[in-house]
C-alpha cells in the first residue's frame, strides 16, 4: 500500500494543482494519495486557505476523486492547527498540528524559519529556547482536543532548525519531559503519529520527524504511525519513504497505518 496523506497544493503553500500531484501519484504507482490543505487559522497565515478557499479545494478534490476512479483512490482531508477555527465536513481524515505558540497575547511562529524562531525567542523568551519548547509541547498535548484529528502532524516541528541540536539541547532535562509529557497526554487519545520527511525534502533535516528517542518512546507506547512527506511539490509525494520505514524498523515497529475506504488499517512494513 503506498499511500501519502500529507500533501498541500496551491490551494495553500504548495506549488502544485491538485491535478498536478494526482497525475504524479499514478505515474508513481501510488494506491493512494490523501490531501491535507492548511485550514483557515488565527490569526491567517499566507501559508494557509482562506475561508473562501475551502468549499473550492473541497469541490476540487473531490471532482479529482471521481475523475481518477479505479486509478487512484483520493481522500479528502485537512490540516488544521491548533489555533484554527471549526471547519465544516465531512472530511475523510484530518491532521492536528501546532505552527505557533502564544507568549503575551502574541503568535509566534514555530517553523517559519531560524531567524524568526531566535528573534522571538529573545524578544519574548529571554533568549530562552527551551521555554519556547516547553510551550510548544504543552499545546502539542491538545491538540487533538481541540481539532479532532486522527492524525498527530510533525511531533517535534520545533526541532526544524535545530540539525545537530545547534540551537538547543534535545537531550536536556526540559526539552525530553516536556516532549514526554505531551506524548503521555496524546497517549491517551486515539491518534496516529506521523513519521514526516517534510523537513528533509526542503533541506532542514536530515532524518524525518520524529526524533528516534522519541519513536522509541511511541513504540513501547504502543502508538501506531503512518508515514507521510509533507509534500508542498509533486516530485516529493514519496521522499525518503524507504530512509522513513528503516528508521521505524529500527525503532521497533512491524506495522504502519493507510486509510482505506473502511477507515485506518495496518499495513506491514
Amino acid at each position: 500500500m503506498i499511500q501519502n496523506l500529507h500533501t498541500h497544493t496551491v490551494f495553500c503553500d504548495g506549488k502544485d494543482a491538485p491535478e498536478e500531484m494526482v497525475r504524479a501519484a499514478v505515474a508513481l504507482g501510488m494506491d493512494s494519495l490523501g490531501f491535507s490543505g492548511h485550514a483557515p487559522m488565527e490569526p491567517p497565515g499566507s501559508w494557509t486557505m482562506s475561508e473562501e478557499d475551502v468549499p473550492r479545494y473541497r469541490a476540487e478534490i473531490l471532482r479529482l476523486r471521481e475523475a481518477y476512479a479505479g486509478r487512484l483512490e483520493i481522500f479528502l482531508g485537512l490540516e488544521l492547527d491548533a489555533d484554527s477555527p471549526p471547519q465544516t465536513g465531512p472530511w475523510d481524515y484530518t491532521i492536528g498540528s501546532v505552527h505557533q505558540v502564544i507568549r503575551d497575547g502574541v503568535p509566534l511562529p514555530v517553523d517559519e524559519s531560524e531567524p524568526v524562531l531566535l528573534q522571538n525567542a529573545a524578544r519574548y523568551c529571554g533568549g530562552d529556547l527551551l521555554a519556547f519548547a516547553e510551550d510548544y509541547y504543552r499545546r502539542v498535548g491538545e491538540v487533538p482536543e481541540k481539532t479532532g484529528c486522527q492524525i498527530l502532524g510533525h511531533f517535534d516541528l520545533v526541532c526544524k532548525f535545530n540539525e545537530g541540536d545547534r540551537l538547543f539541547d534535545t537531550s536536556h532535562p526540559r526539552y525530553v519531559a516536556a516532549a514526554l509529557g505531551a506524548l503521555d497526554r496524546l497517549a491517551a487519545q486515539d491518534v496516529i503519529f506521523e513519521i514526516n520527511t517534510g523537513a528533509m525534502s526542503r533541506g532542514y533535516r536530515s532524518a524525518p520527524y520524529p526524533a528516534p528517542w522519541l519513536l522509541r518512546a511511541m513504540e513501547a507506547r504502543g502508538l501506531p504511525i503512518c508515514i507521510t512527506s509533507d509534500c508542498h511539490r509533486a516530485d516529493t509525494l514519496l521522499y525518503a519513504f524507504g530512509q522513513a520505514e528503516e528508521l521505524a524498523r529500527s525503532c521497533g515497529y512491524r506495522e504502519r497505518m493507510v486509510l482505506t475506504r473502511r477507515g485506518f488499517q495496518p499495513v506491514g512494513i
